[in-house]
């Protein structure tokens, strides 16, 4: 799952959505957010709901690029939240490859 994480790393958005995310991050609550944000019954894993989470942003992204007034700020906003706090909660193995 480290390529969904190289990914999360590798965006590159707008400022202001990045600041307004992190702002964001001490009121998300997993329980609540990823079930609406995913609109499902079970909650997922991290990092099955990381790769939900950016499947979605990459979709919204693609609306706010194209200038479509369907895109919703408020939305991208959310979605950048859940996907920087559930990128917390995979762990990360720091140790290296094996053997080295």
């Amino acid at each position: 799952m480290t390529d969904t994480l190289t990914l999360v790393k590798a965006l590159r958005r707008p400022r202001l959505l990045i600041r307004a995310a992190r702002y964001g991050m001490t009121d998300y609550r997993r329980d609540r957010d990823l079930r609406r944000l995913l609109r499902g019954a079970r909650l997922p894993s991290p990092s099955q709901a990381l790769g939900a989470l950016i499947e979605q942003e990459a979709r919204l992204e693609e609306t706010r690029q194209s200038g479509d007034a369907a895109y919703s700020i408020s939305r991208h906003i959310e979605l950048l939240i859940a996907m920087m706090a559930e990128a917390r909660l995979i762990p990360v193995n720091r140790d290296g490859p094996a053997g080295a």
